[in-house]
């Protein structure tokens, strides 16, 4: 099993009919748990990779009511660091 995360904005709250299919978005196999952010308008859903890929989650939220806006990048590469010139030894 390999285990992913993906974290989605939304724009509009879900409604109560939302919620409901969203619920049962929670019953498909693959989909391990989905958590809310109301305060930063995002959903989190950790799914099974083996089981599901990204656009399959993006579509059940899309077709459960969600109104997904954007995904939102869980982490950024770090840049590369900076290298020192190397100063070679001198001969006496």
């Amino acid at each position: 099993m390999t285990q992913l995360d993906v974290l989605y904005r939304y724009g509009v709250p879900p409604t109560e009919a939302s919620m409901l299919a969203l619920s049962r978005v929670r019953e498909v196999y693959g989909v391990r748990a989905l958590m809310f952010d109301e305060k930063n308008k995002t959903v989190r859903v950790e799914y099974d990779a083996t089981r599901l890929n990204e656009p399959m989650i993006h579509q059940l939220l899309r077709r459960a009511g969600l109104d997904l806006v954007e995904r939102v990048t869980l982490y950024t590469v770090p840049p590369p660091p900076e290298t020192q010139p190397t100063v070679a030894p001198t001969a006496k």
